[in-house]
């Protein structure tokens, strides 16, 4: 279990004073990024907006105290709002609960079997087409709050919700799409001017004083929700085996994406940190972090990449400035809480807005588009598609069955079975080709033999007029129960014409195989040999 250390005792040896105060200050100006952001994602999840500062508190402190990356910080996340939201339209806050927690014993389990190094599986196209269709969806999933629309019902599905904007589009509120302008435009232009206060707070800040100040006919958190600055309190779900059995694939889902993300969020951090994090460490945490967020209220967690590198850029260099991050939004929740009411609706749909903008990635796509060949398109567009229509369990899912797939049909396509060309064939006289004696003849194997190219293993159907067979396997990297199936199904058509088989510089895993199956033994050993000049030295002997 040594591995399993959190990076927090690594970096507590060495911690000084001045460490502290630059993560103090990091983790302060992190918690005021994180605010606003907590709120909104809470709402576009469909919980309270408290909700969001409870997952920000209790897995943001656990997830930085346990985790493997120096200065990962996190917190509620954008990839799961259609998730949750989906998940508590159909389970209650029950079945969110249980989903969350089971999804967290899954990170655990993922982090102390080693499978920190698995996320390198999970092809590029399906993380950025995912990714991009969560960010379309969060999109759609605002337009209601940006545009002060009025529905006639209350759709949960990414079509349905864009079915009710097209049909309660004349309801529009020309206030709120001005409010909504306003966060926008103070979004885009305030990081120009001022770095070191975030857009988004002030955004908060100056839409609440103006629909205060001018009395705006524009719907504020206060007049959707009811708002709690309770501290977050220790409740364990209902747990039946429907309710199991109705979220399990969401759990499976959510603690995917969660291994994903956070994973991948400590790739960038070392990269603009110069380190390097324990991987299963920070999967462990992740689970721990998840189960403590839906046992204290809040939502399922996973590391922010925005937020960890705002922790960068402003000196957070250890673990204690997550955990600083999270003490400060508690303080926030006891004691400025009720002022979020004051927050109006379209400045958080605006805000929504911009993290759909940056985690869409679509210059990642159209790079993609532009450069990648047409079967890697094909699987980013449909996991794009099916993440906007359906949902992200549909969209994993078929998208890695439709990558497995194509990677077959590519290593399919590698692997070649050839009979060599002969002297006597070709009239080479320039010693090009190898001398074979006349009653042998030599197929070359290349690429990995597995079912998809088992069918490319030849068949001894007619009278060659040779007795002797060398199969050379030097470029065989692998061999699976379908081709060597195949392999002894051709032994068996040279044993009955009486051919001699012999196998020429066999790899490590092939051989481990035919050994296992029994067809090492019933070749014989004698007739493995470790090159070509050898299988050819042998052949000449036989028969002769």
């Amino acid at each position: 279990m040594k591995e399993l250390t959190p990076q927090l005792i690594h970096s507590l040896k060495h911690y000084s004073r001045e460490d502290f105060s630059k993560d103090l200050v990091s983790g302060v100006i992190v918690a005021i990024i994180a605010l606003p952001l907590s709120i909104a994602l809470a709402l576009a999840s469909g919980v309270s907006p408290e909700q969001g500062l409870y997952t920000a508190i209790a897995a943001g402190f656990l997830i930085s105290a346990l985790g493997g990356s120096k200065v990962q910080i996190a917190g509620p996340t954008a990839a799961f709002a259609t998730i949750v939201a989906g998940i508590v339209a159909r389970n209650g806050m029950d079945g969110l609960a249980v989903g969350t927690i089971l999804a967290g014993i899954m990170l655990v389990l993922m982090g102390v079997l080693r499978m920190g190094s698995m996320i390198k599986f999970i092809p590029y196209t399906i993380t950025t087409g995912f990714t991009a269709g969560i960010a379309v969806t969060i999109l759609i999933g605002q337009l209601k709050d940006f545009f002060g629309l009025t529905f006639t019902c209350s759709p949960v599905e990414t079509m349905e919700k864009v079915d009710e904007v097209v049909h309660t589009f004349h309801t529009v509120n020309w206030a709120a799409v001005g409010v909504g302008c306003l966060a926008l435009a103070i979004l885009i232009i305030w990081p120009k001017i001022f770095k070191k206060i975030p857009a988004s707070l002030i955004a908060v800040l100056v839409t609440a004083g103006a629909v205060k100040l001018f009395s705006l006919p524009v719907n504020t958190i206060g007049e959707l929700y009811t708002i709690s600055s309770a501290l977050p309190r220790f409740t364990l779900p209902a747990v039946s085996y429907e309710t199991v059995a109705a979220v399990l694939p969401d759990a499976f889902t959510i603690a995917v994406l969660a291994a994903i993300e956070s994973l991948l969020s400590a790739v960038v951090a070392d990269e603009m940190i110069g380190s390097r994090h324990n991987s299963n460490m920070e999967l462990v945490a992740q689970g721990v972090g998840n189960a403590a967020s839906a046992l204290f209220g809040g939502i399922p967690a996973t590391g922010a990449i925005a937020r960890t590198a705002a922790n960068i850029k402003n000196g957070g260099r250890s673990p204690v400035a997550g955990m600083v991050h999270a003490v400060v939004l508690l303080l926030v929740l006891v004691l400025l809480m009720p002022y979020a009411a004051l927050i109006p609706m379209p400045c958080i749909a605006a805000i929504l807005f911009q993290v759909a903008y940056n985690m869409s990635g679509w210059r990642t796509v159209v790079q993609v588009v532009q450069h990648s060949p047409k079967s890697d398109m094909a699987v980013l567009a449909v996991t794009f598609f099916l993440t906007v229509v359906f949902d992200l369990v549909v969209a994993i899912a078929v998208g890695l069955s439709l990558a497995c797939l194509l990677f077959m049909k590519r290593m399919a396509d590698v692997a070649t079975v050839e009979e060599w060309d002969y002297v006597e064939d070709t009239g080479d006289d320039q010693g090009r080709l190898k001398p074979v004696p006349s009653h042998v003849m030599v197929y070359e194997f290349t690429g990995p033999l597995f079912f998809g190219a088992a069918d490319k293993i030849p068949h001894i159907e007619r009278n060659t007029g040779r007795h002797v067979l060398i199969l050379r396997m030097r470029s065989v990297p692998a061999v699976d129960i379908t081709a060597l199936n195949s392999l002894r199904r051709l032994y068996v058509e040279c044993e009955e014409k009486g051919i001699k088989v012999l196998f020429s510089h066999v790899n490590e895993q092939p051989m481990s195989v035919l050994k296992k199956s029994g067809l090492y033994d019933l070749v014989g050993e004698e007739n493995f040999v470790p090159n070509i000049d050898a299988a050819l030295e042998r052949a000449a002997g036989i028969g002769v």
